[in-house]
């Protein structure tokens, strides 16, 4: 079973912002990801971001999970991501 993946407005201009090679490698790690979320989701701390992460290399997809959707909040550098 395979999770519907929705982005944010907020996350389409984070991805927006980054350069093609980024862009394409997110969007196949993403796809692999939305089979099996929890795998290799972290759950966050602090609330306030989102429920969970992925580590993309150095980069982090903040995302809460909503039944068979997956909601993709943030996405960012791992230096400026939390802040």
């Amino acid at each position: 079973m395979a999770y519907e993946l929705l982005y944010t407005h907020r996350a389409v201009r984070d991805i927006k912002a980054l350069d093609s090679l980024t862009q394409k490698r997110l969007g196949k790690k993403l796809e692999d990801l939305r089979k099996d979320p929890r795998r290799t989701a972290q759950k966050l701390t602090d609330s306030k971001l989102g429920q969970y992460r992925w580590h993309i290399g150095d980069y982090r997809v903040i995302f809460d999970l909503h039944g068979e959707k997956i909601v993709i909040l943030r996405v960012g550098h791992r230096r400026e991501i939390y802040r």
